[in-house]
Formats: C-alpha cells, structure tokens, sequence
C-alpha cells in the first residue's frame, strides 16, 4: 500500500492543512461557538436553495461536501444513494492505478527479432506517438539489419477484447477501441485515434488531411466552407476505416476532429513499417498477428513517460482511451502470465479502493473511463477517496492531473478551463467533471475564503437540461464560504 497512516501522513506534510489548533480550543466561547454553527447553517441552507433549482426537477442529485483535514461533514444530500459517476469514474481509475502500479509506471514498446521476422510488441502505451514510433524504426535500423522477411503485431499483453460490453454505437467515433499495441495522435495522447485536419478555402470544400499519415485511414469530405464559424464534426462508420466529415467552417478557419480507428495494433505497426522503410530497413509480406517466441531477441524499445505524467490529460482532458488501458494495465499487474482484461483489471481496481478505505460494498465498476451505464457510485465514496487520497505519497501527482477552475491552457485548465472564471473558485478548484446524457457531476478539492480546505462530489442523474451551471454555483458558493472553521461532525 502507497498510503501512510495519518499521523504519519500529518508528519511527511502530505495532507491539506488542518485547522489552526487555537479554533478548536475549549477556551473558545459558548457565543463563538453558535455564531460558527449559524456560519455553517447558513452555508447549507444556500447549498439546499442552490440544489433546488427547478431545473433539477425529476433529477436525483447527490452532494457530499467534508473538511478535506478531517472529514467532517459540512454539507451533504442524498449521501449513499448509488448513482451514475460519468467521468468521476475516472477518479476511482486513477487512484487505483496510483495505487498498483505506481506513480513510476511506465509502458513499453519493443521491436524484436527472430530469425528473418520482426516483431512488434506492445504493452498499451497510450502515449505511443508518430515521433516516437519513428525513434523505434531508427533505432532498429542502428542495429544493421535492413531487410526482414515479415513484420508481426503482437498485441498479446493484453486480451482481444476492444471495446466495453454495452458502450453505445454513437460513442464509437470518439471511443478508443483497447489494444496492447496502440498509438497516440498527438502530444495530448489522444489514443487509437487520427486528426482530420482541415481549413475553410472560399468557393470549394474545406482542404482536408489526416495525422498521423499512412494510417490507411479514408475521409468522406462533405464538409462546406461558410459562413463564421465552425460546426465541423467526423463520424466513422460502424465497423470500418471510412470517416464522413460533416458540417461547415469559414474561408481562412482552421480546425480539428478526431476519429478512432477500428484496429489500433493494425494501424499501429502500419505506421511502423513506413516508418522502418524512412530509415532503410524493408520488410516483405503482409503483416501478421502473433505472440513473439520465446527466444526473440530485443533490437530497440520506446518507453512512455512515467503515470504520474499519463494522469494529465486522463484527468484533465478526460481521455477515456487511457482510463480503459489502466483497467487492462491493472490486470497484468494482479496475473501477470494472462492477458489484460476488464474482467480481471476492474475487481483489482476495487480491491485497490478498498484498501485506500474507500467502502466498496455499494461500488459497481463497469469500466475506466465512465461510459458504461452499469458504474454506480455514491457521493460518500468519492467524497471518502479525495479525503483519504491525501495521505499517499501519490497525492501530489494526482492533485496536480485535476482541472483547475478557469485556467484558459488545456493542459491546466482542461475541462474546466472555460468555467467559473471571474469567481472566487477561478484558479481554485481543482476538480474531475463528468457528463453524459442526463449526467452531469463535479468532484474535488477547493479552499473556502476563511482559509477551510474541503472536498466535494456533486452528482445529477436525470436531469432534462445541463446541469453543469447549478454545479459551478455551488462550488462557487463554497470557495466564497467564511466561518467553516467549526462544523459539525454529522449533519
């Protein structure tokens, strides 16, 4: 376990501040005392008004808001019902992740070979970009060889299954498909997927090209250039490599969608035996799938950064290709001689939370990332996590992987970069949100205006509208809290 006990937790400074010692004396009046219980009412009753609001009608809405020190309650609604997490799945992920494989983790990706075959071997580094895989040809090409008479994908790290059991056919353009033997698009590690790249030309379709090249990848460009702005989307289709570029963009804009692929480890060492071919080395025949003997001898290898690094676009971007290569990365780590799966790496991601001290008895984890509709949570779970995450040695590293509040870089302010700006929570609160249909949630650390450090989990199921705005407001309404310095322990 990667956790310290908390006295030990308190002496290594690795837990938020706890309160001033002089608030919590018995020399304090009786009169104080109420007038801090009055402070701490009145927060509540404005979070009761807030979490009122007749847009949330019908929807069922979970709030669990604690002294991030010591726990106690400040505020909380329906605290054990199970409800769905959305993104907030991916807080569980990667706790557990921290948890069992470690802030120093990393993947890696080897070519080999045997006898005239060459071998490409992959542990789901999801970080796997087209520079990278260019570095691995050349450095195969350094070891002399230059012709092999095949080149094999072995995928077999982790199991054969891509995508989640009841994942939506809608979600399958933006939706990784999981293999052991995978690439990244971009520095933000957008995994098994390319960037359809294009720019709005006045009179003529928008110019259009795919990143990284030589995926095999096929465009339908039925794309316009006009009008002001930019409503382009991309969609492929079920099952295939085609994509169909829709909507409009104005003459001199440019933009980018993204796609998935259908085979990342076919698109994978595609771009590997292109890259191979730049430096030198041929490689005959078609490319064909295997595990590498056991006698294979290691010509190169590219490794990821470490986790600790992978966690920021995980959480502040919401990679969900990421979040699902953890579960099969956690599953190697539980039966290192079986493949990779969700069937293993879900139960060992459970069993990490629990030892966290997390109660895992009202817990469903159906996937990483949060797709799945069979993830069901409680505010009080999540809640318990970010308070007890605080005293592992890798809270620092999981701390700095969250959104902060009104931060206008994506890579700090993620998904919340256009949020809450110009409130006290701007460059504040750091927090993972999450949103599917009728599912908005909000989950995280903020400072209060007296100085009080509390952790929240605010989930809506239900909702008709968005319910993302009546969730900045009460985080909002948090961060500009004074008097929090005495709460009760229940409420």
């Amino acid at each position: 376990m990667r956790c310290l006990p908390a006295l030990a937790a308190l002496v290594a400074g690795t837990l938020l501040a706890l309160p001033d010692p002089a608030v919590a004396t018995p020399a304090r009046t009786a009169t104080a005392a109420i007038a801090r219980t009055a402070q701490v009412q009145a927060v509540q009753a404005e979070l009761d008004r807030i979490l009122d609001d007749p847009r949330l009608a019908g929807a069922t809405v979970a709030a669990d808001v604690r002294d991030a020190a010591t726990g106690a309650v400040v505020y909380q609604r329906n605290p054990l019902l199970r409800v769905l997490p959305a993104s907030n799945q991916k807080l569980l992920t990667a706790a557990a992740a921290l948890e069992v494989l470690g802030p120093g983790h990393r993947f890696r990706t080897t070519a080999a070979t045997a006898g005239r075959s060459l071998h490409l071997h992959g542990q789901g580094d999801p970080t796997l970009t087209y520079d990278r895989i260019d570095r691995l040809a050349e450095a195969v090409a350094r070891t002399g060889g230059t012709r092999y008479d095949r080149l094999i994908a072995d995928a077999s790290w982790f199991d054969r299954v891509p995508l989640g059991l009841d994942w939506s056919w809608q979600d399958e353009s933006s939706t990784a498909p999981v293999s052991a033997l995978t690439f990244a698009a971009n520095a933000r590690f957008d995994n098994a997927a390319v960037e359809i790249r294009y720019a709005g030309v006045g009179g003529r379709r928008p110019v259009v090209r795919v990143w990284p090249p030589d995926t095999g990848v096929r465009v339908v460009n039925r794309a316009v250039t006009g009008g002001s702005g930019d409503t382009v989307s991309a969609v492929r289709e079920h099952g295939t490599a085609t994509v169909t570029l829709r909507g409009s963009v104005a003459a001199g804009r440019s933009g980018t969608a993204l796609a998935t692929v259908p085979d990342p480890a076919a698109v994978t060492t595609r771009l590997f035996r292109a890259a191979l071919l730049r430096h030198g080395v041929t490689v005959g025949g078609r490319t064909a799938e295997g595990a590498a003997p056991a006698e294979a001898r290691e010509l190169a290898a590219q490794v990821s950064p470490p986790l600790a690094e992978i966690l920021r676009p995980l959480l502040k971007l919401s990679n969900n290709g990421i979040a699902e290569i953890l579960v099969k990365a956690m599953s190697r780590a539980a039966e290192p001689g079986r493949p990779g799966s969700w069937p293993t790496g879900l139960p060992s991601a459970t069993a990490a939370l629990g030892r966290l001290g997390v109660d895992t008895r009202l817990l469903t984890m159906g996937d990483g990332s949060g797709l799945s509709r069979r993830n069901w949570v409680t505010v009080s779970q999540i809640a318990t996590l970010l308070q007890k995450a605080q005293r592992c040695t890798w809270f620092p590293a999981f701390r700095a992987a969250l959104p902060i509040a009104g931060d206008p870089d994506p890579m700090v302010g993620g998904t919340l970069r256009e949020r809450m700006r110009g409130t006290p929570a701007a460059g504040n609160v750091r927090a993972k949100t999450g949103t599917l249909t009728g599912v908005n949630t909000l989950s995280g650390y903020v400072t209060a205006a007296d100085g009080r450090r509390l952790v929240f989990a605010l989930i809506v199921n239900g909702s008709l509208t968005s319910a993302a705005p009546v969730l900045d407001e009460v985080v909002v309404t948090l961060a500009a809290a004074r008097g929090l310095e005495y709460v009760p322990a229940i409420r």
